[in-house]
């Protein structure tokens, strides 16, 4: 009887004990800790924006070949007085290959033997200057100079023609004053027949 006094001892204070720890505070669990908060990214600053330098126009630079058939477009239809005035200010100018072949041009639109020997000139001084200026103008100006050589030779040819029109023409006058003298002549004759009268209608 004792041992099973003992007995029930142990098992009762086994049973407070079990009491006792299912009743003691649960320790409460430390909360996450919280996140820190986000840092602002800083982007690293751009450099000082630096201008730009202008542009560079394009170069407007003209060939003397464009230059030199842009003045014959300009010149060609030119009243005679204007035309006279654009070959007395290029004539006045100092010498270059592009101004020797626009006057020569200006030349050869006013015609004329004496325009056409100058004209000539000045193309054959072109085609001996060796400067890199006149090279280009070189295959212009021989085409030129025998456009000049065919017009003069056309020209030439047309006046010749035009004076002996006018010589044949003042042979014939010549030629029915002597007719008309003899005419004369006859009617003077005593006996001479004399050209009825014309009938009245």
């Amino acid at each position: 009887m004792h041992r099973e006094s003992t007995a029930a001892h142990a098992l009762a204070a086994t049973f407070v004990l079990l009491v006792a720890g299912c009743a003691a505070p649960v320790p409460a669990t430390a909360p996450p800790p919280a996140p820190e908060p986000m840092r602002a990214m800083v982007l690293p600053s751009a450099p000082p924006a630096v201008p730009l330098p202008a542009p560079t126009p394009p170069r407007t630079e003209v060939h003397p070949l464009e230059a030199a058939v842009a003045h014959a477009e300009r010149v060609r239809g030119l009243p005679a007085s204007e035309l006279a005035t654009e070959i007395q200010r290029l004539g006045e100018t100092s010498y270059t290959p592009l101004r020797a072949t626009q006057l020569a041009q200006a030349l050869a639109f006013a015609r004329g033997p004496a325009n056409a020997s100058r004209a000539q000139a000045l193309l054959q001084r072109v085609l001996a200057d060796p400067a890199g200026e006149a090279q280009p103008l070189h295959p212009y100006a021989r085409v030129l100079a025998a456009q000049i050589a065919e017009q003069r030779r056309v020209d030439e040819q047309a006046e010749r023609q035009a004076q002996q029109l006018r010589e044949a023409q003042r042979r014939i006058e010549q030629l029915n004053d002597r007719l008309e003298a003899v005419r004369a002549i006859e009617r003077s004759l005593p006996g001479a027949p004399r050209a009825p009268a014309p009938r009245s209608p």
